[in-house]
């Protein structure tokens, strides 16, 4: 297939007069597009998810849908041509969908009147992977959110693109010229990348080709293969294209798109409160994290400060979490282990010059040792007047307590305050409110859900007319 019967159009035209400086401060000048199309890509998301199944289904890409994503696609190319994609222009790129014909950078897509179903499953991601890897070498940051949109993976450092952008950059501020040749180069690799973008995005059957079609017009291209001639075919009628994607289209779309992934993550975020409200209690009604082991060769095993907000806040986590409970088992079954909840500075005065260990992320086990004098503490945690409630023995205790506001810590450490802690600690939290939150999330979700798909159903309706 020649570059001229290819699907997907790229073409870009080379200003003869570029500033030699402008390059400079692009990246500045092009944020309001960047914060723009950040929002459209969302929408890009949603509209190609819902263009899946309707391909699916039907074998049709709604012709709505696919206008609106070939528009996003031509926004991102002429920013990026605008900026460190290319660099070939310094005409600020316009804030619309719609094609603008006398703007240096075109992007379109063939309206494919059908689809095949089954293919659809697999050209975005298993077919399309030799792509992706071959497009991964040529990215640049200039070009990245049409590639890591597309499903490819973004590479940490600059790619062929941006390499070759920058070089075309020192060339143009030192002789006031962009280097034909690079130009060339850069615009045939990010064909390429445009092209596989759009076949990731299920806008069309046609395989890519693996061929560099150089230059600013695609029927210029130095390394396009002949073609053989054949019969020729019927012309087939395309499907009227739609234009009607007008700027409050667009915002409500975005908008849309954008409540509607809110909408299924308070969703899921139900989903996952009912699954543990009713399967992830156990007998005396905790919901319980897994067992750690903790061990230092030092005094106690502490919690990072808990911060519990202010008797004043409107809610607060005590609110939430119901009664906690610290559990923790001595390794060593000779040792009497204690476990204690008090006031952050009264801990911090307790244990002032003593070493111990910090716990500071649970679900990680990460820890932190505090290294003081070496001193042990000057009175057994059991005759310390600090703790709001303590617990102490041999075998498994447990510390039940009714958090209140304020910054607490958490303490465990052998009872007679000796060194070498080593304990297996769980905590859990009673949450009694769980199955309300879970409802609020479900309602919240819902009612988010039907604002989405009003917002997007309407203006896909109205721009299909």
């Amino acid at each position: 297939m020649s570059a001229a019967t290819y699907p997907v159009h790229v073409d870009a035209t080379l200003e003869p007069r570029l500033s030699r400086w402008l390059w400079l401060v692009k990246w500045f000048l092009a944020i309001p597009h960047y914060i723009v199309l950040a929002f459209l890509w969302v929408a890009f998301v949603v509209v190609s998810v819902v263009a899946f199944f309707a391909i699916l289904f039907t074998g049709r890409y709604p012709a709505s849908l696919f206008e609106f994503n070939v528009g996003v696609l031509r926004w991102s190319w002429r920013v990026s041509y605008y900026s460190f994609g290319a660099l070939g222009t310094d005409r600020y790129p316009p804030f619309t969908l719609a094609e603008v014909p006398d703007y240096p950078a075109h992007f379109d897509v063939d309206y494919p009147t059908h689809l095949s179903r089954g293919l659809v499953l697999v050209k975005w991601w298993l077919l399309a992977i030799p792509h992706y890897l071959v497009v991964g070498v040529f990215v640049s940051g200039g070009t990245w959110f049409v590639w890591e949109s597309a499903g490819g993976v973004r590479s940490g450092t600059p790619g062929l693109i941006g390499l070759l952008v920058l070089i075309a950059a020192v060339v143009l501020a030192f002789t006031g010229r962009y280097p034909q040749q690079i130009f060339d180069f850069v615009l045939g690799m990010n064909r390429w990348a445009l092209r596989v973008a759009a076949y990731g995005a299920l806008m069309t059957d046609d395989y890519p080709p693996f061929r560099l079609d150089m230059g600013g017009q695609e029927h210029g291209g130095t390394m396009t293969l002949p073609t053989t001639p054949t019969e020729p075919t019927a012309a087939i009628e395309p499907t009227p294209r739609r234009r009607g994607w007008t700027g409050g289209r667009v915002v409500s779309l975005v908008i849309g798109a954008v409540l509607g992934l809110v909408s299924f993550g308070l969703l899921a975020a139900g989903g996952v409160a009912t699954w543990a409200t009713n399967t992830q209690r156990d007998a005396a009604g905790y919901l319980t994290s897994d067992s750690r082991t903790f061990s230092t060769a030092s005094y106690a095993v502490t919690s990072e400060r808990i911060d519990l907000g202010r008797s004043a806040d409107w809610i607060t986590p005590s609110d939430v979490l119901g009664t906690l409970r610290i559990q923790a088992t001595a390794t060593d079954s000779a040792k009497s282990v204690f476990i204690g909840v008090a006031p952050q500075s009264a801990v911090t005065t307790y244990l002032a010059g003593v070493d111990h260990l910090v716990v500071r992320d649970w679900a990680t086990g990460h820890t932190r040792n505090v290294v003081g004098s070496g001193a042990a503490p000057t009175t057994a945690p059991t005759d310390a007047k600090i703790w709001t409630a303590q617990v102490s023995g041999a075998g498994t205790q447990s510390l039940s307590w009714r958090p209140a506001s304020g910054e607490w810590a958490i303490v465990v450490m052998n009872a007679d305050g000796s060194a070498a802690v080593s304990v297996n600690a769980d905590a859990g939290a009673t949450v009694p409110d769980l199955a309300w939150i879970a409802v609020g999330l479900f309602v919240a979700g819902g009612v988010l859900l039907a604002i989405a798909v009003v917002l997007v159903v309407v203006p896909v309706v109205r721009a299909s007319k």
